[in-house]
């Protein structure tokens, strides 16, 4: 990934720019000690004073579970919601006031179960929203049941003797349900998180951002192979536009595509860094191949997991719509009646 320095946009009015620190407020968090939160929290408080936006115009709504204390410790407005809903808050407010910067703070449990319905119609919707999705593919604020995202044969308090279902793959549902725009990180990597929501805010669009979020209680070192130095570098890789998929310790392992089927290479073993498949943040059908790059010996064999931007792409918002369309109304046919509109286009005229 890129370590592009983000310059932040002058305070308005000469005021005096806004930090880290303005945007915590002075409740205390409360999340286990070690929690992955705790990280996303920083970023977020890091770089929304990076993005100019007044704290007055950003809310930050939540639905149920442990990543969903997070209106609490932000210094702005916000609304703790209910299990699952918080999309279809968020929506609303949108729709009302398209001015204020939106953001989605929900968990795999919350936002992939029992919001699922809401998750997938925001997405197609396509409302200027950010969705920050932690999974940590486990229930912790209900202690530990197994999550739709848990991996198959998963044993927890709920599942004894193993999970029987299959799991989600959050990037593969937003795809599916034609999100513009799809990334994923991880609460350990600070710098590529950082990166990542200032992608997500600068998109217009609904931007879903999936999170790897460890809970060190109930699911501890789900993706350790993914964070910790000794193998981090040879299981993640790091998408970035327009460059080819390398990966390893010295970028010594390749990607390339046979026909639609991805290939690992050894650029050691004389293959050409120009004959690996180029990432392209455009490319739908490529995009979907990458969500579903994981590790699957019987049929692919082993590879590494992607995190970066895989998929975006520009298309009309919801309230970009709505807004033209109220405008349309009112110009062709003026302020309007309201019984007459109550009443429909199809009445009856009984004798």
């Amino acid at each position: 990934m890129s370590d592009a320095v983000i310059t932040p946009p002058p305070p308005a009015n000469g005021s005096t720019p806004l930090t880290a620190k303005d945007f915590a407020t002075d409740q205390e968090v409360r999340w286990c000690p070690g929690c992955g939160d705790y990280s996303i929290l920083k970023q977020v408080q890091t770089i929304l004073p990076q993005t100019g936006i007044p704290r007055e115009n950003i809310v930050i709504i939540s639905g149920i579970g442990c990543s969903s204390r997070f209106p609490y410790y932000m210094n702005t407005f916000g609304m703790h919601s209910i299990h699952g809903r918080a999309t279809a808050i968020a929506s609303g407010l949108k729709a009302t006031r398209p001015e204020l910067s939106v953001w989605i703070v929900t968990g795999d449990g919350d936002g992939l179960s029992i919001g699922g319905n809401h998750t997938i119609h925001l997405l197609r919707r396509n409302f200027d929203v950010n969705i920050l999705l932690f999974n940590n593919q486990i229930y912790g604020l209900t202690k530990g049941q197994y999550s739709p995202t848990s991996e198959e044969h998963k044993i927890t308090k709920s599942t004894p003797f193993g999970s029987i279902d299959h799991p989600f793959n959050p990037l593969a549902l937003a795809m599916g349900a034609d999100a513009s725009f799809i990334a994923r990180s991880m609460d350990r990597d600070p710098k590529h998180l950082q990166a990542m929501l200032h992608r997500a805010n600068a998109h217009h669009g609904a931007s879903f951002l999936e999170i790897y979020q460890n809970c060190n209680i109930f699911n501890d070192g789900a993706f350790e192979i993914f964070t910790e130095k000794g193998t981090k570098m040879e299981e993640c890789l790091f998408l970035e536009h327009d460059q080819p998929l390398l990966f390893g310790p010295n970028k010594e392992r390749g990607i390339k595509l046979d026909g639609h089927k991805p290939v690992i290479v050894n650029i050691a073993d004389g293959h050409s860094v120009s004959d690996l498949w180029i990432h392209d943040e455009k490319d739908f059908f490529k995009a979907q191949i990458l969500t579903r790059l994981f590790d699957n010996p019987a049929t692919a064999g082993h590879f590494p997991r992607p995190f970066g931007v895989f998929y975006q792409a520009e298309r009309p918002t919801y309230e970009d719509g709505m807004k033209l369309q109220i405008e349309d109304a009112i110009a062709t046919k003026g302020k309007g009646n309201l019984d007459k509109l109550l009443e429909g286009r199809e009445t009856w005229v009984i004798e």
